[in-house]
C-alpha cells in the first residue's frame, strides 16, 4: 500500500478512556489516556459501575483531543479500530458504541479488536522493524497467555493461567501487604529494596511439559506466612515478602517462556500487557535472554498498560489482511485470543 492509512482506536475495556491516532500501524500521532485509577483506589479494586459511568462522561472529549492532538480531523481518518473484548461489558459498551458511531458517520471500515492482541502489537509501535513470527509472554491484571504470534494476526494460543492472572495475584498480595491500588507497581518498586531469597515461597510449575500457570497457590502460600507470622508475634517485613514473592511469580514466567522459544526455535521473545512493566521481570528475562541468544522485546511503559495506540496497530493489520467488522459488532467480556 502506497498511501498511509490513519486509523482512529478507542480503548475502554476497563479503566482507562484512551483514544489514539495511529499512522500505518506504527507511528503515533495522538495518544490520549484518561485514566480513572485515583476513583478505584478507594475501593481497592475497578468498581465496573462506576468505571462505565466515567467512560460515558469522557469518551467524546478524549477522542475529540486525540484529534486534535494528532493534527487530523474526521476526514482524515481511513478506519476505525475499537476493543471488542475481554474487558468489562459496560465499559467496552461505550467505546464500541462510539466507534460504530463515527464509522456509520463517515462511512468508513470498522475494526473490532481483540484487546490481548492489542498488548502484542504495542511493540510495532516502539519496535518499528519488529515482525513476527515470535514467541510472547502476555501479562496483566485479567490475564496470563504465552502464544507463539505466526503472523500479524494469526496465534498459537499455547499457555495460559487456570486460575489468578499474574497481576490479579500481584494486586492481591499487595492488599494483604496493606499496599494501595494498584500493588503491582508497588510490589516491584519494594522488590528492590528486600530480599528475593528471604522467604521460600513455592514456584508452580504444574505438569511436566506443560505451559499453564496457576498462581493462586502462591498467593495462599504468602497469605498464609502473613497470618502465622502474626500469630508469632514476629515482624513481617514488607519489601522481604514483596521480594519473594515476586521472585516466585518471575522466575516462572521467565522460564516457561524461555522453555516455549527454545521448542520453537525462536530467537525473539516478545513480553506484553501491564506486568511487563515490572523491572524484575525485566532484567532477569533480559538475563535468560542473554544467556540463551534470544532477543527480549518489551514495549515502553505506557505502551503497557491500556491505551488506544495498541488498539490502532492491531486494527491496522487486521484490515490490512481483510479481517474487518460489521455495524452489528457487539462486546464479547470474555473474547479469546484467536488461532
Amino acid at each position: 500500500m502506497n498511501k498511509d492509512i490513519i486509523t482512529l482506536a478507542i480503548e475502554t475495556s476497563c479503566d482507562e478512556t484512551s483514544c489514539a491516532v495511529i499512522k500505518n500501524g506504527r507511528e503515533v500521532l495522538s495518544n490520549i489516556i484518561s485514566s480513572q485509577i485515583e476513583i478505584h483506589r478507594k475501593f481497592g479494586g475497578v468498581v465496573p459501575e462506576v468505571a462505565s459511568r466515567k467512560h460515558i462522561e469522557n469518551i467524546n472529549i478524549i477522542i475529540q483531543e486525540a484529534l486534535d492532538d494528532g493534527g487530523i480531523t474526521f476526514d482524515d481518518i481511513d478506519l476505525i479500530g475499537v476493543t471488542q473484548g475481554p474487558g468489562l461489558v459496560g465499559a467496552l459498551l461505550v467505546g464500541i458504541s462510539s466507534a460504530k458511531a463515527i464509522a456509520y458517520a463517515l462511512n468508513k471500515p470498522l475494526i473490532g479488536v481483540n484487546h490481548i492482541e492489542g498488548h502484542i502489537c504495542a511493540n510495532y509501535i516502539d519496535h518499528k522493524d519488529l515482525e513476527p513470527p515470535f514467541t510472547c509472554l502476555i501479562v496483566s491484571g485479567g490475564h496470563t497467555y504465552l502464544v507463539q504470534a505466526k503472523d500479524y494476526t494469526q496465534y498459537e494460543l499455547v499457555g495460559r493461567t487456570r486460575d489468578d492472572a499474574a497481576g490479579e495475584a500481584f494486586d492481591k498480595v499487595a492488599r494483604a501487604l496493606g499496599l494501595s491500588y494498584p500493588g503491582g507497581p508497588l510490589i516491584d518498586k519494594l522488590s528492590k529494596e528486600g530480599d528475593p531469597k528471604a522467604i521460600d515461597f513455592p514456584r508452580v510449575y504444574l505438569e511436566h511439559n506443560s505451559y499453564d500457570f496457576s498462581f493462586s497457590g502462591l498467593k495462599t502460600a504468602v497469605l498464609n506466612y502473613l497470618n502465622q507470622t502474626k500469630q508469632k508475634g514476629e515482624e513481617i517485613v514488607v519489601k522481604d515478602v514483596a521480594a519473594s514473592f515476586q521472585q516466585a511469580v518471575i522466575e516462572v514466567l521467565v522460564e516457561k517462556t524461555i522453555k516455549l522459544a527454545k521448542e520453537k526455535k525462536s530467537k525473539k521473545i516478545v513480553m506484553a500487557g501491564g506486568v511487563a512493566a515490572n523491572e524484575g521481570l525485566r532484567n532477569l528475562m533480559k538475563k535468560r535472554g542473554g544467556e540463551e541468544n534470544i532477543e527480549i522485546f518489551y514495549p515502553s511503559r505506557i505502551l503497557c498498560t491500556d491505551n488506544a495506540a495498541m488498539i490502532g496497530s492491531a486494527a491496522y493489520f487486521n484490515y490490512i489482511k481483510g479481517q474487518v467488522s460489521d455495524l452489528h459488532l457487539n462486546v464479547v467480556p470474555n473474547l479469546e485470543l484467536k488461532g
